[in-house]
């Protein structure tokens, strides 16, 4: 019987191949995999890696499947593992599809009267706090990036980028292997979360400032809809992938967007990593009694997916929570992470915008606290407390967006 020789793709734990779920984002299809008479090798970052030290890693957690999925038979039994052949066809797994990240209503759907509500009375902007933030300080923020003189195993701190030593990556948010296309897009081959390093044939993506965004992503789109993002490691030297935008690794968004903590203990607040691995593992620490700027991206020179403008979303954990727990891609066990209960969208588009939303479908957990949107001029109110999402046309357990008219605006977390 003649064999065909199949690769099934790993990676490290943290890697999740059907990419980091966002609102508004398709869902990846299911690829399924005949394995009758059927060769199978196993690839950890580009290296083959024999059936028994998949299985071991599989079952202490520090592997996963790269499609998201176990292929049928293994790791079931010692039996299951066929013996590698000799000239194998490796076939990366492909990255699913996904749409923009646009998760705000745009300015058509704005009909509402400026509102007098006392959700808005709070026209001053309280001054930000210098030190809640984990992502707060950074140094060379003004300095432009010296192309291809770093190397690739040096954080590039002096230059604004923020060093997040948790996520195991040193001091990345993620590593994502890509390789070019005949077409001219870029294919990633792994998104890389934890344990692995910004190597030659990788994008390196980085966190910033409180109120400052990455700068760098390819100009080249990823095929089927991927979002790529970061420095580009070549020749083991760091390269700025969007000079055209920015010699600078951190720009500003647009400004006038805040959160401010008033429940006693700290809130973690974690954005998307987008364009990137779309894990929410941008941190800011919020301690209590603190306000801090929020990134608010413009959508006329920010990434944008098929030519649309996008916008940030940030994930909102429960009172206690801490970076390193609720800012990385979680598996489900708690309320924390990607599994955070609300999300925050800001964008601006044909005006500014700001969104509260429950995680769905993701959880149904409910936050342990309220929230509201406060401001100089908003087009109209928009708050949760005890599970529900209330506008000035009433209240739902999805949840509400507001035009910000003119002027700044606060969203302020506080005890129900």
């Amino acid at each position: 019987m003649k064999l065909n020789s199949i690769a099934l793709t790993l990676a490290t734990a943290g890697l999740v191949a059907a990419q980091p779920h966002a609102h508004g984002h398709r869902h990846p299809q299911r690829r399924t995999v005949d394995t009758s008479g059927t060769v199978v090798e196993y690839e950890l970052n580009g290296q083959r890696i024999s059936a028994d030290d998949v299985c071991k890693g599989i079952a202490d957690g520090t592997l996963l499947w790269a499609a998201g999925v176990a292929p049928p038979g293994a790791c079931q039994s010692s039996s299951s593992s066929a013996t590698p052949s000799s000239t194998p066809t490796l076939t990366p797994t492909p990255t699913p599809s996904v749409a923009p990240a646009e998760f705000l209503q745009t300015s058509s759907s704005a009909t509402s009267t400026p509102s007098s509500s006392s959700t808005q009375a709070a026209a001053s902007t309280p001054a930000a706090s210098s030190s809640s933030s984990s992502s707060s300080s950074a140094t060379g923020i003004d300095v432009d990036f010296p192309d291809g003189e770093i190397d690739c195993s040096t954080f590039p701190s002096d230059y604004g980028a923020v060093k997040l030593d948790y996520h195991g990556l040193g001091g990345w948010t993620g590593v994502q292997n890509v390789t070019a296309e005949d077409d001219g897009l870029l294919r990633i081959l792994a998104t890389l979360l934890t344990r692995d390093s910004c190597i030659s044939g990788t994008y390196c993506s980085y966190a910033c400032p409180a109120g400052y965004q990455k700068s760098q992503w390819p100009t080249k789109p990823g095929a089927d809809g991927q979002s790529i993002g970061g420095l580009e490691c070549r020749n083991d030297k760091l390269y700025l992938s969007n000079p055209e935008l920015s010699r600078k690794l951190c720009i500003q968004g647009t400004g006038g967007v805040y959160v401010q903590n008033k429940v006693g203990k700290q809130v973690a607040v974690c954005r998307t990593d987008y364009p990137g691995t779309e894990a929410e593992t941008i941190p800011l620490a919020l301690t209590d009694s603190t306000v801090q700027p929020l990134t608010c991206p413009d959508g006329a020179t920010y990434y944008k997916w098929t030519g649309k403008s996008t916008s940030a979303q940030y994930y909102v954990n429960p009172k206690g929570t801490s970076i390193e727990e609720g800012c990385i891609w979680g598996d489900g066990s708690k309320p924390v992470g990607n599994w955070a209960p609300m999300n925050m969208g800001i964008g601006e588009n044909n005006g500014k915008w700001l969104s509260l939303f429950q995680n769905t479908p993701t959880t149904n957990v409910k936050l342990d606290f309220c929230a509201n949107i406060t401001g100089d001029h908003l087009s109209g109110s928009c708050s949760y407390e005890n599970g529900q999402y209330i506008s000035e046309s009433g209240s739902n357990d999805s949840g509400c967006t507001v035009e910000v008219m003119s002027g700044d605006a606060t969203i302020q977390f506080y005890d129900c």
